[in-house]
């Protein structure tokens, strides 16, 4: 069992794939990056979940092949 994300990481990291889904990979090292380029976050536990969210996103979109 993983970790239960809150609605608003939810929200904000769907919102960032829409919006920025070329920018995104899955590689959780790069999508950090990416996410300190496109919306900076102070707080490093809540960008480190956020990226991992987005990967999970990421991963799920591309096998399901959309």
């Amino acid at each position: 069992m993983g970790r239960i994300k809150t609605i608003g990481i939810k929200k904000l990291a769907e919102e960032m794939v829409k919006e920025h889904a070329s920018i995104f990979s899955n590689d959780f090292s790069k999508n950090k990056a990416a996410l300190q380029e496109v919306r900076p976050i102070k707080s490093k536990k809540v960008r480190n979940v956020l990226a991992g969210y987005i990967t999970k996103k990421i991963k799920a979109i591309k096998r399901s092949g959309l």
